[in-house]
C-alpha cells in the first residue's frame, strides 16, 4: 500500500520523482533517531570513564600492584595446570545450545507449505554437520569420562 504522504505529494506536484525523496526522507529519519541515541550512549560512557579517571586517587604501592586472588597472598608461580576436558564439555554444550537456538526459527518456517521440503533438507544438512562434529569428538576420546 503506498504511503499516503507520498500520494499527496504526487497529487500536489504532479511529479513522481518527489515520491522517492519523501519516502527516503521518512526512511532515514528513523535511522537518525537510532544514530542520535547511539551517540548519546557513547558520550555517556565516555563522560563516566573520564570522570572516573579525574576523580580517582592514583597512589601506586607495591601492595596494590601485587597479584590478588581471594584475599590470599600468592605463593609460588602463577602458572597452574588445568584439565582441558572441562573446557571441551563446555564447548560441546555451546554447540548444542546453538543448535537448539536454530531449531526454533526453522520450526516456524517449516510450517509454511511453500518451504517445507527445502527447510527439511537444510535442517538435515545442519544436523549432519553437528553429527560429524560429535563423531569427531567421540573418536578423539573427548566424551569418555575418566
Amino acid at each position: 500500500m503506498p504511503d499516503p504522504t507520498a500520494v499527496a505529494v504526487v497529487a500536489e506536484t504532479g511529479s513522481a520523482g518527489t515520491v522517492g525523496n519523501v519516502v527516503a526522507a521518512g526512511y532515514f529519519d528513523s535511522y537518525s533517531v537510532v544514530g542520535l541515541l547511539a551517540v548519546i550512549g557513547v558520550l555517556f560512557v565516555a563522560v563516566a570513564f573520564g570522570a572516573g579517571r579525574l576523580l580517582r586517587p592514583v597512589v601506586p604501592t607495591p601492595e596494590k600492584l601485587l597479584t590478588y586472588e581471594c584475599g590470599v597472598d600468592p605463593v609460588g608461580e602463577g602458572w597452574a595446570h588445568t584439565q582441558v576436558r572441562y573446557y571441551v564439555y563446555a564447548f560441546l554444550y555451546v554447540i548444542f545450545a546453538v543448535d537448539s537456538i536454530f531449531l526454533f526459527p526453522w520450526a516456524t518456517v517449516f510450517a509454511d507449505p511453500r518451504y517445507g521440503a527445502t527447510t527439511l533438507v537444510e535442517m538435515f544438512v545442519f544436523l549432519g554437520f553437528l553429527a560429524v562434529g560429535l563423531l569427531y569428538a567421540y573418536k578423539k576420546g573427548v566424551l569418555a569420562w575418566t
